[in-house]
């Protein structure tokens, strides 16, 4: 075990296939099978190498996992052996009946993604009239079940002027934690990027915004790759309040770190936006992957960050966003390319 690196999250992608083919897809799902996909036995031997090594939270996702016809069963396995175990949904999918099964399959959170604070934004995203109401639906499905709820938001143009509907409406639907994505240019993002993303002076406001209202709601608020916000709370001299199990938080960029992504055919990257792998777990262990490999090493080396990144008084703590500078670049060290912030030193 690297004691100053334990592994804390792992998002498995554990299938491809989807239901929607939604515009700001990071995997460009579909919804045909692939016959790489890891099969039931492949996916509870992965889950017996994490556990003799680590304890993550093991966050099952997509494509839409749902879409798996074992999903219940890797999920009560995992859960069985010890993990804190979570799923990603469109929502979409989720019955009375699916809901009352994931709750009996031992998942401790649900994350539901909305990207609008209505029908046609959120429908747009999706590219499927009728996904907002669906979603809501398996929201209310899973809350009647008994399970804890986050809301995740994809921010982008088309959307960022709906945060604060967006914001109020999972307040009123009693959601434990809403945590906002900034956009990163993969999969079907980088073929939006140029049209969606925020300007980087847009992206501080949002974070700023975002800052606020968590000081004022009990709600969780959270920044997923959004790694400016570990340094606009230092600058605000607001302390760090690192949490634990699903609202742990430690610093910016954890690529790689604290976290690693496993796909659909069990390749390893630092995270689900950097697509740089570091083996594959049908070849090598993930413990020796985590150990060994070479990225990882370098994302845990804050003094190997390059550009203005390299010489930041808040590197250590923010790191910049590790796949947005390989997008711009191709050099996942690189400077951050949507940060409006410059070093003192």
């Amino acid at each position: 075990m690297l004691e100053n690196n334990a592994l804390r999250l792992i998002f498995w992608e554990t299938t491809k296939r989807c239901n929607l083919s939604c515009l700001h897809c990071r995997g460009s799902a579909t919804d045909a099978f692939d016959p790489h996909e890891l099969n039931t036995a492949e996916m509870k031997n992965f889950v017996d190498n994490v556990v003799s090594f680590s304890k993550p939270i093991l966050i099952l996702s997509g494509g839409e996992p749902l879409m798996r016809p074992d999903i219940y069963e890797i999920a009560r396995y995992a859960s069985d052996k010890g993990l804190r175990v979570a799923l990603a949904t469109n929502g979409t999918l989720v019955t009375p009946e699916v809901a009352q099964q994931i709750k009996n399959s031992g998942v401790q959170r649900v994350s539901i993604s909305l990207d609008g604070s209505q029908a046609e934004t959120h429908d747009n995203f999706r590219r499927q009239k009728g996904a907002f109401a669906k979603a809501l639906a398996g929201f209310d499905n899973l809350k009647e079940a008994g399970v804890s709820l986050q809301i995740n938001t994809t921010v982008t143009k088309r959307n960022v002027a709906e945060l604060p509907e967006i914001l109020r409406l999972v307040v009123e639907k009693g959601a434990a934690a809403l945590h906002i994505f900034m956009l990163v240019p993969t999969g079907c993002g980088l073929e939006i990027a140029e049209t969606d993303m925020l300007p980087a002076e847009a992206y501080e406001e949002v974070l700023k915004w975002l800052y606020d209202k968590s000081t004022e709601l009990e709600l969780d608020i959270k920044a997923t790759c959004a790694p400016h916000y570990f340094r606009i709370l230092k600058q605000q001299g607001s302390a760090i309040k690192k949490g634990h199990g699903l609202a742990a938080r430690s610093k910016g960029c954890l690529a790689g770190s604290a976290v690693c992504f496993i796909s659909y055919k069990g390749d390893v990257y630092p995270c689900g936006y950097l697509p740089v792998s570091s083996g594959n777990i049908r070849q090598k262990s993930l413990q020796e992957i985590w150990e060994t490999s070479e990225v990882f090493a370098d994302l845990r080396d804050p003094g190997k960050l390059k550009g203005k990144c390299g010489c930041c008084e808040y590197r250590v703590i923010c790191e910049g966003c590790r796949a947005r500078a390989f997008a711009e670049s191709g050099d996942y060290l690189d400077e951050e390319p949507y940060c409006i912030y410059e070093p003192k030193r």
